[in-house]
């Protein structure tokens, strides 16, 4: 293990991973929030995060992408909702922000410690 790759660190850049598919996924539903058929899709961040780490030794495995149930779908098939949407890009962009936060202050009190405790 080198010196930047503590368990926080590793724990935070998985954690960046899966709010960047996230994301992804948010947007990819918002764009077809008008094609006829379309189901929203999530991940389920939580389940994804404990696998992950989990799974520490072996590859990073694909993240399970899946249909989102229980919305009400429209009479054209398609079930995204707009606020929904909204609400998970907010929440995300959120968990984006902590996360970059405490990984700023990972890599700081590294600093300090490579420094003998000068905070130079």
């Amino acid at each position: 293990m080198s010196l930047v790759e503590t368990p926080l660190m590793n724990t935070l850049s998985r954690a960046l991973d899966l709010t960047s598919v996230r994301q992804s996924l948010v947007s990819q539903n918002v764009a077809n929030i008008d094609t006829p058929g379309y189901k929203a899709k999530d991940i389920d961040f939580r389940q994804e995060l404990q696998r992950a780490l989990a799974d520490d030794q072996g590859p990073e495995a694909a993240p399970l992408v899946r249909e989102v149930p229980g919305l009400i779908e429209r009479p054209d098939g398609n079930n995204v909702s707009l606020d929904r949407e909204s609400l998970l890009m907010a929440q995300n962009q959120l968990a984006f922000q902590v996360d970059v936060q405490l990984l700023r202050a990972e890599f700081n009190r590294l600093q300090l410690a490579i420094n003998g405790g000068n905070s130079q």
